[in-house]
């Protein structure tokens, strides 16, 4: 696969991690369903383990989805093709003053290019930053 194909594959996977950052997508559990793969599974900070229904069912009231309440401020993006139609990204986000440290796998689906959140997990960064 040429160079050019992997960064609009990598780009693509961060623009739809990008998008369930927004309110309005975490807000919205059609907006989200189009984001997540119906085999998603992610652990979250806390340790808790989320099947994709538990995710679009609690996402609405998750830290991040009110329009006027705190947002994700993500940094450090990278992403690398696994294989044709498998991004990993991994990046920080600090919300409310903690910081993650988070990894996810995006999946494309076929013929129609659309990229999906396979899996996802975050780790919190210690107060010593390591």
């Amino acid at each position: 696969m040429d160079r050019d194909r992997e960064a609009d594959d990598v780009r693509a996977a961060i623009a739809g991690e990008l998008r369930l950052m927004d309110p309005v997508v975490r807000g919205s559990r059609s907006l989200a369903r189009e984001l997540l793969h119906p085999d998603f599974t992610e652990v979250g900070a806390s340790g808790r383990r989320w099947t994709c229904d538990e995710m679009l069912a609690a996402m609405p009231d998750l830290d991040g989805a009110a329009e006027t309440g705190p947002r994700y401020e993500p940094s450090a993006f990278t992403g690398v093709l696994l294989a044709p139609g498998l991004v990993h990204l991994t990046y920080e986000t600090t919300l409310n003053g903690n910081r993650a440290r988070r990894s996810s796998l995006w999946r494309s689906e076929g013929t129609s290019g659309t990229w999906r959140m396979y899996y996802h997990q975050a780790t919190p960064v210690p107060p010593d930053g390591r």
